[in-house]
């Protein structure tokens, strides 16, 4: 686990030194005039508008930080005798990656495989999971450090090729797009490669066949949609090209020519010659067949044929010409011998069964269709409109068909027996998460106005259900009988827990609802607004019935987070331009203008994030926007956070001090908008907002234990180590205890041997193992120098 310094104050060693000739200096003061020393503002560091310094002298009484230039003053608690005295340490707690809810098939095609292990591999956000649907159980290969884009499976079934977008780090530093080519039974890293040649990103990749997978072709997203080939276990670049200002789709190897490169997309098609480090191109000539926009798919026949399909919905069949030109004149040709129409609008993907037999999947007709060798129509059945167009589609166990959809559904059936559905998502940018208050359970809700009950224990959804309105937030009555649903318009819906039924809708304002907020008893709700304004309501029938009771009044931005006191006295509220106000609510919703006098009240739960308990968790040189959310765990041990850099933390709680330390994670690709704990914290919930996907993490105790030499972990593992044993690709693999969550290793630590590449037959060496009893493990080397061969 990679340990984060989490602060905005100055910590030069010349300022410290400042600091504590000062604090000397204030102590001999203080025995003079300790009454006008006693309410005196702490030192404030003047090196820049966003750095703060605190005020190391315990005869202060508050604690003064700086957000883009505005003082934010946090009133220590009477309990603290001594600030200087106070300490944050990093919690003995930490996360490990259980479950990931989502899929990427809105933007990306042919991305779901089912691999000998029995799992289904896809990916979303920065993601790859490795899914045994028939185990319910979910393995994550964590070394991407942005959105996971394309995938390719190795000839072996075993090693997997992922590609990945370009990214920027939390200092504003490029993460370069690469390729990464992995185990899929150890889930170790076996190469990366691309770092600083690919731009943008990687748009598609394969393996080659003709020779077993010893090279990889990749296409960028540049302008010029560079083509490279690799010699990928030397990470040796043979040959590169531009290849098109136009979109590149897909990229192939002939499965039996080693020097035929077929690559497709808008408007074109061609095919390379590839000879040492030259490259070749002819292009594909439509003749007297209609040239159509985009050319989407292809897959080669067992004859040696070309199929392509099209967003014509029309299948093309390419055969090399009976007078073909020698090598040395150029690429060899392949000319249209055949069309056939299939779809109704765009073919988006094919692939060749087992048997040979063909398998395509349309957009606007949503039908899959069984092809046999000749090309001709067989079966074909059509996917529910509810679940999108079809953007993948493989060959599952037996007669099983896998499909990935446009709407992030993956599912699995038969031609006679239908579908299931095994894995499904939202589909637009994810905002509001509550938890259950006293079941396994969790609500989510988007932009793309679904609302979903998810079942962590399952693993499963629960139910979902649409809303006229986008939902940004939501909270369940402590009941737990309803969740109230606040959205981008001012409404607010409350809905049956248990049958999604409609309770009531209620309007305040007609600005976003950025947070709802049941009192303990759930006897009044509070609802924060983009209008600056909170309203109150009183709560009865089991969160059935609500009064307006009053408003919040005082803010000069929009409210972005709140919380309520044990007796539903107070509420405290941070707003967008920084404020901590207080308010007493059976006094009419006043604003408490003494905010020194709500230093000792209790809160029921801690979201807000600026506050005296949670100010050690702001980053160096904020501006303010990079903390999403915060929660502070049930039994107040630890705080949860989500930031604007794809991380969630774990901190201690409280978190007073500057330079608080914290357990970081990397999983999402997008900024993470929100967490919550379940309802006895044995899980975290994350959720990820352009990513669109929902992590679930354990906590775990992880004791003061040393680690087996080139174990990849700057932490102790959660367990004792178990015996290792040699396993073979096939076997069910044991493991060795891995770190959970990407990291970056100390700076002076050799690369760990542990991700040693293996030989080439992909046999698995003892530390590419994995434990039998921890089905989640994931191992992860972000930050880890380039490996070699």
């Amino acid at each position: 686990m990679e340990r984060s310094q989490s602060s905005t104050w100055d910590s030069s060693e010349e300022n410290r030194t400042k600091l504590q000739k000062a604090a000397s200096t204030s102590r001999l003061l203080n025995k003079v005039v300790k009454t006008a020393e006693r309410h005196r503002d702490p030192v404030v560091s003047q090196a820049k508008i966003s750095t703060r310094e605190k005020n190391s002298q315990a005869e202060g009484n508050h604690i003064k930080m700086f957000m883009r230039g505005r003082p934010i003053t946090m009133f220590i608690p009477s309990d603290v005798e001594s600030y200087e005295d106070v300490r944050t340490e990093l919690p003995s707690e930490r996360l490990k990656l259980e479950w990931v809810y989502g899929y990427r098939g809105r933007d990306c095609r042919a991305n779901v495989f089912l691999l000998p292990t029995g799992e289904m591999v896809y990916f979303v956000a920065s993601v790859v999971v490795l899914f045994n649907y028939e185990e319910r159980t979910q393995r994550h290969y964590l070394g991407h450090t942005d959105c996971v884009k394309c995938l390719a499976i190795h000839p072996d079934k075993i090693r997997i090729a992922t590609g990945q977008i370009a990214g920027v780090d939390k200092d504003g530093r490029a993460l370069q797009p690469h390729v990464r080519i992995w185990d899929s039974v150890s889930l170790s890293t076996l190469q990366v490669i691309g770092l600083g040649t690919f731009e943008r990103g990687v748009g598609s990749l394969a393996f080659s066949k003709a020779d077993s997978g010893q090279h990889l072709s990749v296409v960028d997203d540049c302008n010029d949609h560079m083509l490279t080939v690799w010699e990928w276990q030397k990470k040796s670049k043979i040959a590169e090209i531009k290849s098109t200002n136009e979109v590149v789709l897909e990229v192939q190897f002939h499965p039996t020519d080693p020097h035929t490169i077929v690559t497709c997309g808008k408007s074109h098609i061609f095919f390379w010659t590839w000879s040492g480090t030259s490259l070749a191109r002819k292009q594909g000539i439509f003749g007297k067949y209609e040239k159509p926009k985009f050319i989407q798919c292809l897959v080669f026949l067992s004859c040696g044929d070309i199929l392509t399909g099209d967003s014509g919905g029309v299948l093309l069949v390419w055969t090399r010409s009976a007078s073909e030109t020698p090598p040395s004149k150029g690429p060899r040709a392949f000319q249209i011998s055949r069309q056939v129409k299939a779809h109704e609008g765009s073919v988006f993907c094919v692939c060749e069964t087992r048997s040979g037999s063909l398998l395509t999947g349309g957009g606007k007709d949503r039908k899959i269709i069984l092809w046999d060798q000749e090309v001709r129509a067989e079966r074909d059945m059509e996917v529910p409109d509810q679940y999108g167009t079809i953007r993948a589609v493989s060959e599952g166990k037996g007669d099983e068909i896998l499909v990935g959809t446009s709407r992030n559904f993956i599912l699995r059936g038969t031609f006679n027996d239908g579908f299931l559905v095994e894995v499904q998502g939202h589909t637009d940018e994810l905002w509001g998460l509550a938890s259950h208050p006293s079941r396994g359970m969790f609500l989510t809700c988007a932009q793309d106005r679904l609302v979903c009950l998810w079942s962590a224990e399952e693993h499963r959804l629960q139910w979902s259900r649409s809303l006229e309105e986008h939902g940004h937030c939501a909270d369940f009555h402590p009941s737990g009988a309803v969740v109230a649903i606040g959205t981008h318009s001012g409404k607010w819906y409350v809905l049956d827990a248990d049958t999604t039924d409609l309770v009531s809708i209620h309007t305040d304002g007609n600005e976003q609802l950025s947070v709802m907020r049941f009192s303990v008893d759930g006897a009044l709700l509070a609802v924060g607004s983009h209008d600056n304004l909170i309203y109150l309501y009183t709560v009865s029938e089991r969160g059935r019935k609500y009064s307006r009771y009053g408003k919040c009044s005082g803010h000069s931005s929009y409210i972005t987070h709140l919380d309520w006191s044990p007796d539903n006295n107070f509420i405290m509220s941070n707003s967008g331009d920084y404020e901590i106000l207080y308010w007493d609510v059976p006094n009419g919703c006043k604003l408490i203008r003494n905010r020194s006098e709500c230093k000792d009240i209790d809160w029921a739960t801690y979201t807000c994030v600026l506050g005296y308990h949670v100010f050690g968790v702001w980053p160096e040189g904020s501006d303010g926007t990079d903390i999403n959310a915060l929660i502070r765990s049930h039994n107040r041990k630890v705080i949860a956070l989500a930031d604007d850099f794809c991380k969630v933390h774990l901190f201690a709680y409280p978190c007073s001090t500057p330079k608080a330390p914290s357990h970081k994670y990397s999983a999402h690709s997008s900024h993470v908008t929100n967490v919550s704990f379940l309802y006895n914290d044995s899980h975290l919930v994350s959720t990820g907002g352009k990513d669109t996907s929902i992590m679930q993490w354990r906590l775990v105790e992880r004791p003061a234990l040393s680690l087996p030499d080139g174990q990849l972990s700057n932490s102790a593992p959660d367990f004792i180590p178990p015996p290792l044993s040699v396993t073979t690709p096939t076997q069910e693999p044991i493991s060795a205890p891995t770190a959970n969550g990407t990291q970056d290793p100390y700076p002076d630590s050799p690369p760990p041997s542990a991700l040693t590449p293996p030989p080439s037959d992909s046999s698995v060496s003892l530390k590419d193992s994995l434990d039998p009893s921890d089905d989640t493990a994931t191992p992860s080397d972000e930050g880890l120098p380039p490996l070699t061969s």
